[in-house]
């Protein structure tokens, strides 16, 4: 069962769980964010260039670039320039990558034990940090000296961080045990 079918009975699984009176009460996925910080290669125009190609190929649409707000000079930073990229992903290709995320990805994660509770904040919404790109089937493995690293944000409808753990943990995001997480 995909996530999108599991998040269709959401509200039969968990109204006894929170009260639910009404179908529009139960939680849902409302976008998945994909951020890639560019670093200090600002400079190196192959290095962006295959940023921005490697997280068109693994979210299936193009990233937006995002530009520095203002200038810094202890980082060497001016207004206007090229600081990372960004993907929000909705309806079905939001959908499709989460079960590729779940499904595939995860598990090819180097000593993957689980996700921490702690990357879910008190507004419902998870954010995880990945480490390597190369984890996703769409990248080649034959660059590996030009691995880098995005954060995932989550977005959903919960109202706090029980109902939205509770959500996602019946989506099918493995999460740590509480005893295992307290270790």
């Amino acid at each position: 069962m995909n996530i999108k079918e599991k998040q269709k009975n959401t509200f039969d699984v968990l109204k006894t769980d929170f009260g639910y009176k009404n179908k529009m009460q139960a939680p849902k996925l409302e976008k998945v964010v994909l951020s890639v910080g560019v670093g200090s290669s600002s400079v190196d125009k192959k290095r962006i260039e295959l940023i921005e190609d490697r997280l068109t190929k693994i979210a299936g649409q193009k990233p937006a670039h995002r530009k520095a707000r203002k200038s810094i000079a202890a980082f060497k930073l001016r207004e206007g320039e090229k600081v990372g990229y960004q993907v929000t992903l909705r309806g079905d290709r939001m959908f499709g990558f989460l079960d590729k995320f779940i499904d595939i990805a995860l598990p090819r994660t180097k000593d993957f034990r689980g996700l921490t509770i702690k990357s879910i904040d008190e507004m419902g919404n998870a954010t995880l940090g990945i480490k390597e790109h190369i984890i996703f089937p769409e990248t080649s493995d034959e660059e590996l000296r030009d691995v880098f690293g995005m954060s995932i944000s989550i977005v959903t409808s919960a109202n706090d961080k029980k109902e939205a753990e509770a959500f996602l943990r019946h989506l099918g995001f493995p999460f740590k045990k509480e005893e295992e997480a307290k270790k």
